[in-house]
């Protein structure tokens, strides 16, 4: 077995998963602010992300119009950045729910 090769798989395979992973959390309507976002997807996958790869992608959704952001004061004087997902967001997360289930249903006649 080849250790290299399948763990650079398996990360790429992370990176590739991502957006639809965050996409189908938000499609539950609820607001998430980052760190809770990262731990929504550590507690409904393996998947263990950081900061510094949630972030970007978060605002690479938001420059695609599939998620929308919003700043929430706090209590304790922080504010939080709010992540909703939008109407093409939702369109676009049901494509790719739709290609994810034929993907794994062709994988797993193999």
């Amino acid at each position: 077995m080849n250790e290299d090769f399948t763990t650079k798989w398996i990360s790429q395979l992370k990176k590739g998963t991502l957006s639809f992973l965050v996409l189908s959390i938000l499609k539950d309507g609820k607001e998430y602010y980052g760190y809770d976002l990262i731990n929504e997807i550590k507690k409904r996958t393996q998947i263990d992300i950081a900061e510094g790869t949630l972030y970007p992608l978060m605002n690479r959704l938001k420059k695609e119009e599939l998620v929308a952001s919003k700043w929430v004061e706090q209590e304790s004087g922080i504010p939080r950045k709010y992540y909703t997902i939008s109407t093409l967001g939702l369109h676009t997360v049901n494509e790719m729910k739709t290609y994810w289930d034929s993907l794994n249903t062709t994988i797993n006649a193999i």
